[in-house]
Order: C-alpha cells, then structure tokens, then sequence
C-alpha cells in the first residue's frame, strides 16, 4: 500500500506559476537515497516480531480507516470538514506506541494512528465521522475531535495549538496527584508560530512538567511552505530557547520516532522535564480534501512518496525476518476487513436524537460553587 497520488486531483498538480508577484520557494526534497529503517537505532533497541507486527497493522489500520474516509467524504456520506495525516503514519503510530498505561494522549487533527494506538476503534472513528447518535460526541461533532473516557486520550478542540497548554496543565495534574504519567502532544509545523506553542513549552520548561511536544513537520501549513514559515534551520533548535533537550527525527521512519518518543518519556518521567521532537515529514494530501494541493511541486510529492513509511517498513520487516510476506498480507486482509465492518456498523446506528441537541452543550451552574454565602446577588434580583 504506497503514497499513490490518487484522487483530490493531485495527478494534475500543475507546477506554481513563477510569474505571480509572490512566490515562495518550496520545501528542500528528501534525499534521493532513503535509509534503512532504524539505521540511526541502536540494533538492540529495535522492535522484535510481535512488536513489528503491531507497528505494522496500526499503521495499516490508520492509512486505510483515513483512504475510507476520504471515499465516504467524496461520496457525500461525510459532511464538514475531512483532515488527513496519510504519509504521517509512522510519526502518529511510533509517538504512541512509546506510551505506557496511565500516560496521556493530547492530540490533534492529524493523529489517527495515535487515536487507534491508545484505544479508539475503526467503529469510534467512523461513528464520530458519519455523525451517528452513538458517536462519542453524540452526532454533534466529526472528525477527530474526541476523547475517550478511561482511555486517557483528551479530545481536542479545533484551533491550533490551543492543546499545547492544556497538556502541560495535564501533566502537571498528573504529578500533583502522585502519578508518574507522561503526556504527548501534537503539533503542526505551521501552527508553532501561535504563541501557545511558546508559552507551553516555557512553562513546561520551567515546571519541568513531564511533557513530549512533537511537532509534525509536514513541510506546508496549509498553502505555506516552511520556507516561509520560520527562519531557523530546525524547529527542534527552538528548544534550547527554553531550556530543553530538542531533536530532529525521521517521521516516516516508525522505529526510529518510536525509539526518541520511548527516550523522551523515560525523561520526563524522571522528573527532567519536557522534550521537544520534530518528525520530518510530508502530508501527501492537501490540508483538507477541499484543497487540491495544486501548490505543491508535483516532483516533491513524488520524492516524499519514495519514503512511504508504510513501504520502508514492509521492506524492512521482511528483510530482517521480522515479518514473512504472509504475514503481512494477512495483515492487510483484516485491516480491511476491520474497517469494512466498522463502516457497515456505524451506517445501520441511528441518526442523533434531536430532544438531545442541547445536551451536553450547557453545565449547571449552582451559585454555591463559586459564590461563598450560596447566594448571588445578581441572581436573587438585589
């Protein structure tokens, strides 16, 4: 299963017109050679079979639930707005598979394989995708901006780094209550600029609060290369600004994202505070399948398509005896048996009730929570 170009019109991506007044320059490729898988790893940390066939089927599972519904999306069955992370499997996939029971998850748009790493089915996804009354949000909300209860996955909310400071206060929460729980969060390359990126990570820094802030370097942040977007030569060189150990990974190599996220943790949970990871990587399709990513160089997509994360681990897996032929082909066969059946399932759940349109929309509010003596003033009419 490779990054094809398939659909939202990128196979007629028509190079940027360089006569338009404003023209940034794009993204730098990838290298033409593509390393082995874990090359940068030491051997002995790498993931053994059971474990490579875990990372294998979540990033299966990731890329297929989010092609269905991309399909679903252009077949008028989805509604609002459709982001995908597809190419960024191994940075979603790898950051989570680092966890440990009791860390917590802080994620964003992009995070699918996360979401499936941590606890939520192809059936919650598609539920919560097509709007279905047992959605967890009730019909109310699509796409990824759910929680599960008991999970430790924080839903999250639509504007951009606003999570980043809402997984320190989490993982501040945490130690506070005697656990030894580590927190991820997620973050864009282009929404870094917002100041909640920067005042999470310096209070983080100063609390030494047990966080991972990964940013996905996806080389556009919507229409805006990286070129454009900051002047440093890495994102992760920002964390000495704050006083933290920052580093630059491969985001389509799911061993190596997994192996700095497991350090990462191992860290903060010795009570040294956060670290910030920057996953190279490329979103291979537009910021939201109304775009159609026609401002991206055709021969750039092309190249980041040869660092396929789910490939470049096929290869490997089978190439170190990890993984037979096989078994991966079995793989694929229950991913896509997996998702066929959630899709199924969640088109025969009824639609959202609308006695329950207000429900959980409005708190009750006593006064004797915030006011002392129990009695507003304002409230009683004095």
């Amino acid at each position: 299963m490779s990054l094809a170009l398939d659909g939202a019109g990128l196979e007629d991506a028509a190079p940027v017109d360089k006569a338009h007044p404003y023209h940034p320059d794009p993204p730098a490729p990838p290298p033409d050679a593509v390393p082995e898988i874990g090359a940068r790893v030491d051997p002995a940390r790498h993931p053994g079979p059971e474990e490579s066939k875990a990372l294998l089927k979540a990033m299966l599972l990731s890329r297929r639930v989010e092609r269905r519904i991309v399909e679903l999306y252009r077949q008028g069955q989805i509604s609002g707005g459709c982001y995908t992370g597809i190419g960024n499997e191994a940075t979603s996939v790898g950051s989570a598979f680092a966890m440990v029971d009791g860390d917590v998850l802080v994620p964003t748009q992009r995070d699918m394989g996360s979401h499936l790493v941590r606890g939520h089915t192809a059936l919650d996804v598609m539920q919560q995708y097509l709007k279905r009354g047992t959605s967890q949000t009730g019909g109310k909300d699509g796409g990824l901006h759910l929680g599960k209860e008991g999970s430790d996955i924080v839903g999250m909310v639509s504007h951009l780094g606003h999570m980043m400071p809402v997984a320190v206060g989490v993982a501040m929460a945490e130690r506070l209550k005697g656990n030894h729980a580590a927190v991820l969060t997620t973050i864009g390359d282009g929404a870094t600029s917002l100041g909640d990126f920067h005042e999470a990570l310096n209070f983080a820094a100063v609390q030494k609060a047990a966080v991972v802030f990964l940013i996905v370097n996806n080389q556009y942040a919507y229409s805006t290369p990286i070129t454009s977007q900051y002047a440093c030569a890495r994102l992760a060189d920002r964390a000495v600004g704050y006083g933290m150990p920052g580093f630059q990974v491969d985001g389509t190599d799911v061993v190596e994202v997994l192996d700095a996220t497991r350090i990462a943790f191992e860290r903060g949970r010795r009570g040294e505070g956060p670290t910030l990871l920057e996953c190279l990587t490329m979103r291979m399709r537009g910021h939201s399948e109304h775009d159609d990513f026609k401002y991206v160089p055709q021969a750039l997509l092309q190249r980041w398509g040869e660092w396929d994360p789910l490939v470049r681990f096929e290869t490997w897996a089978t190439r170190t005896g990890r993984l037979s032929v096989d078994i991966i082909k079995e793989l694929h066969r229950e991913v896509d048996h997996e998702v066929e059946a959630a899709i199924e399932a969640a088109s025969r759940d009824p639609d959202p009730d609308p006695a329950t349109a207000t429900d959980g929309v409005f708190r009750y509010w006593d006064p004797a929570w915030t006011v002392p003596d129990g009695v507003d003033a304002e409230v009683a009419g004095e």
